[in-house]
């Protein structure tokens, strides 16, 4: 792991075959005639914008996004497929441009169809009508989805109306059902309409049916190998849902320090050795997006055995316990998270999620596609 410009040993791989295999899985769980936007918000999750999508262009029917910077440089990149606003437009002088690109874009509130309906357009949009169903964040609330429906089926701008909702609990014992009724009952005859309700959750706990996932689905975390259940539930891991990491994070052991019974580790001292121990330095700490409060507490790999975190994560490096290693050394290798060690583990350990990890991710970090 020796770089010119940056001779630092951390390193980011990811990995394009893992990423495709993901895609196919949840391709797999797809109603007949269903279709799927990868959701790419965010840089991919951190994982990069451009690489993911060219990744994915020939698996999946098109893209969720969030940012019209990121979706004009897909454009420009070439890449043709539909590309969903998942925030919609904030200001009607955007429309224009999301006509000029080919965009969809989610409606969630009236002025957004007041905007619609006096602009001049290119092309007319497919759009995305949201509807709150307990969610509770976006979306016009139930008692106003068939007539917010009919006034954009009304529209010239408006070329198809496709109905959405977002999932709060489809990762949670409560589920998706509770919703799904709401929906009916405000809309009985709602089944006849162009429906997206799906996210990764809903999707890997199946049954394929259209009227639980809808037509168009928006999976997201298991594309990027991590579970939207996390680590706690041992039947719906990443490994036992079959989804693999696409990132990998991979450092070296920089230093090594021997310590004595009662010596502290790190800034504060929040480690105590308890006996005699080897610890190790590695390079890698909260400025490369490592969580500051997994210390003392997350799994590593470290020359693919499993050890600890300990002490306080700082700036540039962290510390773990070599003293079931002994053979590791300055320049051993190492795996904060990614292949055989899953991120969701580390997620936990530091009270988050592994889409807070993958995002968290930092610039200075050197970043690879391996196949």
């Amino acid at each position: 792991m020796n770089h010119c410009l940056n001779p630092r040993p951390i390193i980011a791989e990811f990995s394009g075959r893992a990423l495709r295999h993901n895609a196919q899985r949840a391709m797999a769980q797809l109603p007949l005639g269903g279709q799927m936007l990868a959701v790419i918000k965010a840089d991919a999750y951190g994982h990069g914008l451009i690489e993911v999508a060219q990744c994915l262009a020939t698996h999946v029917h098109g893209f969720a996004i969030l940012e019209q910077a990121a979706a004009r440089r897909l454009r420009e990149q070439g890449f043709k497929q539909p590309i969903l606003m998942l925030e919609g437009f904030f200001d009607p002088s955007e429309l224009p441009a999301l006509s000029q690109l080919g965009l969809s874009t989610v409606i969630h509130r009236d002025d957004q169809i007041d905007a619609l309906a006096q602009a001049s357009l290119d092309q007319p949009l497919d759009v995305f009508l949201k509807l709150n169903t307990g969610m509770n964040r976006l979306g016009f609330p139930l008692s106003k989805a068939i007539s917010a429906f009919e006034r954009l089926r009304a529209l010239p701008q408006v070329r198809s109306v496709t109905v959405m909702t977002h999932f709060a609990d489809a990762d949670n014992a409560r589920g998706t059902a509770w919703q799904l009724k709401r929906l009916d009952d405000a809309w009985p005859a709602i089944a006849t309409q162009r429906l997206s309700f799906a996210n990764s959750a809903a999707l890997l706990s199946g049954p394929a049916k259209r009227e639980l996932l809808g037509d168009i689905t928006r999976p997201g975390i298991m594309l990027y190998g991590a579970s939207p259940w996390g680590a706690g539930d041992s039947a719906k891991t990443a490994g036992a849902l079959d989804l693999q990491p696409v990132m990998t994070l991979k450092s070296q052991i920089i230093g090594v320090q021997q310590l004595a019974a009662g010596e502290r580790v790190g800034y504060g001292g929040s480690f105590v050795a308890e006996h005699p121990m080897t610890v190790g330095v590695v390079a890698c700490g909260y400025a490369d997006g490592y969580p500051r409060h997994a210390g003392n507490q997350a799994p590593i790999l470290v020359n693919g055995i499993r050890t600890q975190v300990i002490g306080r994560v700082s700036m540039d490096m962290l510390c773990c316990d070599l003293s079931a290693i002994p053979e590791a050394s300055i320049g051993t290798p190492v795996t904060l998270w990614g292949r055989g060690l899953p991120a969701d583990e580390v997620a936990e350990a530091a009270c988050t999620i592994a889409y807070e990890l993958f995002c968290a991710l930092t610039a200075r970090v050197p970043r690879v596609w391996i196949d």
